[in-house]
């Protein structure tokens, strides 16, 4: 199989370990009436550190099989919603802690 590439949005993380549900999305167009159509298909997608949240943006590329259903890995991340709120509710808690205004 050549080498692909896809951008998609994480729509299923956390149920599986190390797994997460990829939906890449294409326009077509439909060859009687010449109306786009946009066609979605899902892929199951290696995330080796479990640091993807629901409505990710990934890039996702083909690789060996992993599991009877995996042959995708996580290339990089695009953009992550939810995991910013994660890191800044982190960096937060961290900054009200007694030992940061301590060595401060």
């Amino acid at each position: 199989m050549p080498p692909m590439a896809f951008t998609g949005i994480v729509t299923k993380a956390g149920c599986m370990r190390k797994t997460v549900t990829v939906t890449v999305s294409r326009w077509a167009t439909h060859k009687i009436t010449g109306k786009r159509i946009e066609r979605s298909k899902k892929y199951l997608t290696h995330d080796e550190r479990r640091e993807l949240f629901k409505g990710d943006t990934v890039v996702i590329r083909n690789c060996l099989p992993i599991s009877k259903l995996k042959r995708f890995r996580l290339e990089k991340i695009i953009s992550s919603p939810e995991g910013d709120r994660a890191r800044a509710a982190a960096a937060a808690k961290a900054a009200e802690s007694p030992e940061a205004e301590i060595s401060a």
